[in-house]
């Protein structure tokens, strides 16, 4: 996913090709090995994301403990004679690169995502201890593997009510943090926290591909967006048949919206909240944010492939520049998003409705929600004052606005859990000691 551009519409990891390291070439300097474990981090504004890399003779591995990456294949593993290391790695169509300085012990350079750089500085050591993850967790068995949720519970004694929180695009975890971004912004976490303070449990899961639920990713050629309602539907199940629970309501944040609203239609849910999340088919919201960032014969390109696609028409010749987004292997999936309208899908549903969008959301805008209240107009529609797509305060311009999707720091914004809270309670979801 190319973040800046793309951010709220691919969702699924690529397969990876493996790349060989350079041979030593007969005569030349000669190359230090590179072969063995690396520790280290990324400086990024605000933190420091650890990494960790085994390097070995053709291609290896990556790490990324905090946003539940684990042993991710490299693409390619180039080293030259002057001692310059190239790595490179592919996720979801968008490509990583690491290009640094070998020494005996150490490898410094700076790591490229999204057309930014930032310095990143390894050492040579022994590979790190996976710990086991804090915390409660619940599964389901799939067609398609073990899926993994955490459970949060509220520290009074139970029953309680409880929410499945649905993440957003991309391969992003349970926390609201994706493998696509350097950095964390941990909304998600801090949802459902706030949730058990407030006496409401919740049980939330990575999306197939990412933390826990690495294993179980679907090749994207196979992948398509029913599969995402299957799961939702799998922990809604798992869900009513625990006398744990009182009531059930879903939270679907960005992608996780339409998910959500979908999974609910054939599920026991009580309640039904919208983060974040789009009011028109996909083809519309993708095309509204091409023409924002392209022009000229990219953007007719663009239109042709969208308008095939609806009708079920992929396409094979794809401009350089347009395959993150397009690659023909990821066209059926879009092609099955494309099918489904939101403000159409969420009027089906007779529970009580709330539409959250935030007014600095660079990603989706106001008017996304505008055209889910229209479509059911017993939903309640609130706009939270300064909220980005993450659910932090941040100013609308762009740059300083995604600065914030980095910084775990940030509390949630003010006033989202007072309206997520007051809903609850005006529709006797939370039950009055």
């Amino acid at each position: 996913m190319r973040y800046r551009v793309f951010s709220f519409v691919v969702v699924i990891l690529v397969s990876l090709l493996v790349g060989c390291a350079s041979d030593n070439e007969e005569g030349g300097e000669e190359i230090l090995s590179h072969i063995g474990n690396w520790n280290g981090e990324i400086t990024i504004p605000g933190q420091s994301l650890g990494i960790e890399l085994t390097l070995e003779e053709e291609g290896g591995t990556i790490s990324i403990p905090a946003q539940g990456l684990a042993d991710y294949q490299l693409s390619t593993v180039e080293v030259k004679e002057d001692q310059q290391i190239i790595i490179t790695i592919n996720i979801q169509g968008q490509l990583l690169t690491f290009d640094g300085q070998l020494t005996e012990e150490k490898i410094t350079g700076n790591f490229t995502q999204n057309g930014q750089q930032f310095p990143f500085e390894l050492v040579k050591g022994e590979k790190q201890e996976v710990t086991e993850e804090e915390g409660e967790f619940l599964t389901i068995e799939t067609d398609n593997g073990t899926l993994y949720g955490e459970l949060e519970t509220p520290d009074s004694e139970g029953p309680h009510p409880v929410m499945l929180i649905i993440p957003g695009s991309g391969p992003t975890d349970r926390n609201g943090n994706s493998t696509a971004l350097p950095g964390e912004n941990n909304s998600l976490k801090m949802l459902a926290e706030e949730l058990a303070e407030n006496g409401i449990a919740s049980l939330r899961y990575d999306k197939r591909g990412a933390g826990k639920n690495q294993q179980a990713v679907v090749d994207e050629s196979s992948l398509r967006y029913e599969q995402f309602v299957k799961d939702a539907e799998g922990w809604l199940d798992l869900l009513a048949s625990d006398s744990a629970y009182t009531k059930i309501g879903v939270i679907g944040h960005s992608q996780g919206s339409l998910t959500g609203m979908l999974a609910a239609q054939t599920s026991r849910v009580d309640a039904f909240i919208s983060l974040a999340g789009a009011g028109r088919p996909m083809d519309e919201v993708l095309y509204g944010q091409l023409q924002e960032q392209l022009s000229g014969d990219l953007l007719e390109e663009s239109k042709e492939i969208i308008d095939g696609l609806k009708n079920e028409e992929t396409t094979a010749n794809i401009s350089d520049e347009l395959q993150s987004m397009f690659r023909p292997a990821v066209q059926p999936f879009l092609a099955s998003w494309m099918n489904y309208n939101p403000a159409k899908e969420l009027a089906k549903l007779s529970i009580p409705v709330l539409i959250i969008q935030g007014e600095h959301d660079i990603q989706v805008s106001q008017q996304e929600g505008v055209a889910l209240q229209k479509a059911s107009p017993e939903a309640e529609l609130t706009t939270i004052d300064n909220m980005n797509h993450v659910l932090k305060e941040a100013p609308k311009e762009r740059e300083a606005n995604m600065q914030t999707y980095g910084d775990p720091s940030l509390p949630l914004a003010p006033g989202l859990m007072d309206d997520v809270l007051g809903f609850l309670s005006e529709h006797q979801f939370i039950e009055e000691n």
